[in-house]
This record gives C-alpha cells, sequence and structure tokens, in this order.
C-alpha cells in the first residue's frame, strides 16, 4: 500500500519534467491523478494510465482552469491533493520585456496559480494539501528574471496567507522550491556555462533530478507531512 491511497490529486503541468515526477511519484503511492498539460499531447500520452488522466489546459485561459476542476468534481468523489506546478519562463532584461511577456509570466505562473488555491480552497477535503512549486529566483536576483521571479514571489505570499486561512480545517499549504533541477526548461534558459555553474552551486555538485523534487513533494502531500504548513522548503540540493 501506498501512502496516497484513496487520495485524488490535481498536478498542473505533468507532461514533463518536474510535474511529470511528481505524477508518476503520486500513482507510485496510490493516488489518482488529473493532470495538465498545454500542447505537448504525446508527452501527455506517456504519463497517462489507469490513475493518471491527462487534461490539456492552458493556464492563461480562466475558463480552462474552471473546466479542470469541474472535471474533477465529476471524476473524483472528493479532491485531496492540488500541486501547482506549471510555469512559463523566458528571459529578458527588463528594458526588453513585451506587454505580452509581462502578462503571459503573470497570468500562468501568478493568476493561475492564485485561482487554483481558490478553488481548491472550496472544494479539498479536510485534511487536504496544497503545495505550489517556486524558485530560487525569487532569492537571487539575476539578470532578466525580473517578470518570472515577481511571478513566483506572488506564488510564495499566497502561500503563507492560504496556510493561515486554510489550516483550521486541518489543510496545510506549502511551496516547494527545487534548486537547480535537470529539466527542458532549465536548459532551455541556461547556456552550457550556465549549466555548470549551477552544478557547482550545490554542494553535491550536481544538479537534481525531478525525481529528487517529487520525493519532498509527495513527503508533503503524504500523512508525515500534516504538522508542516505555510513553510518553504527548499529542495536544492545545498543552495
Amino acid at each position: 500500500m501506498g501512502q496516497l491511497d484513496g487520495r485524488n490529486a490535481i498536478v498542473t503541468g505533468g507532461s514533463r519534467g518536474i510535474g511529470r515526477a511528481i505524477v508518476a511519484r503520486f500513482v507510485a503511492e496510490g493516488a489518482r491523478v488529473l493532470f495538465t498539460y498545454k500542447e505537448n499531447e504525446t508527452a501527455a500520452k506517456e504519463v497517462e494510465g489507469v490513475r493518471a488522466t491527462p487534461v490539456r489546459v492552458d493556464l492563461a485561459e480562466p475558463g480552462d482552469l474552471d473546466r479542470l476542476y469541474a472535471l474533477a468534481d465529476n471524476t473524483f468523489d472528493g479532491l485531496d491533493i492540488v500541486v501547482n506546478n506549471a510555469a512559463v519562463g523566458g528571459v529578458a532584461l527588463i528594458a526588453d520585456v513585451t506587454d505580452e511577456d509581462y502578462d503571459l509570466g503573470m497570468a500562468v505562473n501568478a493568476k493561475a496559480t492564485f485561482r487554483s488555491i481558490q478553488h481548491a480552497a472550496r472544494r479539498l477535503r479536510d485534511g487536504g494539501r496544497i503545495i505550489n512549486i517556486s524558485s530560487p529566483n525569487t532569492r537571487f536576483a539575476s539578470r532578466g528574471n525580473a517578470v518570472y521571479s515577481a511571478s513566483k514571489a506572488a506564488v510564495e505570499q499566497f502561500s503563507v496567507i492560504a496556510a493561515r486561512e486554510l489550516g483550521e480545517r486541518g489543510i496545510t499549504v506549502n511551496v516547494v522550491t527545487p534548486g537547480a533541477t535537470d529539466t527542458d526548461m532549465l536548459r532551455a534558459n541556461n547556456s552550457a556555462e550556465s549549466l555548470e555553474f549551477l552544478r557547482t552551486m550545490s554542494p553535491l555538485g550536481r544538479l537534481g533530478t525531478p525525481d529528487e523534487v517529487a520525493a519532498v513533494v509527495a513527503f508533503i502531500a503524504g500523512p508525515d507531512g500534516g504538522w508542516l504548513t505555510g513553510q518553504n522548503v527548499n529542495a536544492s540540493g545545498g543552495v
């Protein structure tokens, strides 16, 4: 038996990278999962299984998120876990950020997470879990990351306040901040030199893996994570 037997979960951005690893770990622990993807249906189909159902969702479109939660209402007998993982990146100096860049980053990373927390607050069973994925960029100022960093900082603030608001129902709300994790998104936004530097930042001398981050998320989602709330868990290999 797994630690998530009988639990029902939503995971956004579950077809690739960290999200994909979270879906796989939840399923291995006995949960049923609805996970979102935006475009890569082939990748989503690779994750699909008896207890993992892909849903095409564009988080920049508010109606798509509403549709996801309506589907959860019709699929599950109750909702226990929500992981807000999906995000868009992109690197641009402040002087070069377009209105479209800004609006997309804030819509997907901040607003969609906020609205997902709203939906979760109305639906989660007592004792449920909300886990939001952030970024070390909220603490390390780096050129070109203004919109991404600010959007993730908003997520961190939503999380600590939601923890206060939902705690009386036994619902925990936490953030997991991965360090440099070997994903497509990381490699798309960093040069070979940057990746090498990121490796040296960890005392362990390497990048993290999606499975390692998923293990932390699964711990928080499980019964042993019930006394952890309002926290930002730094799953970064010591960075």
